[in-house]
């Protein structure tokens, strides 16, 4: 994943992330939107065969680097949690067989 910062102000920013789509996306959206400190969050794709996603955050209060930093380790929480449940369920079906 590359980023490369289009525009950054005290309170807003954004960012293109190279080689994602909506799936990482829709999913670093909804954590930021979730924060009581996000104003508005949100991307847009061009077109998904040529362009790569435009990331925009504001924020209420704080710097948007940091609500983009902890949304992105909070993902990346969920998905490891994700994944260890998928684990334990599978290996749980498995033994069933």
């Amino acid at each position: 994943m590359k980023l490369k910062v289009l525009m950054k102000s005290g309170n807003e920013i954004k960012l293109e992330i190279e080689g994602e789509g909506h799936s990482f996306c829709n999913a670093l959206q909804k954590v930021l939107l979730s924060e009581e400190t996000i104003d508005t969050a949100g991307y847009t794709i061009a077109h998904p065969l040529i362009a790569n996603p435009v990331v925009h955050v504001r924020t209420l209060k704080g710097r948007p680097e940091t609500a983009l930093r902890n949304a992105a380790e909070k993902l990346q929480k969920k998905t490891k949690q994700c994944s260890e449940a998928f684990e334990k369920a599978l290996k749980e079906w498995s033994q069933k067989q």
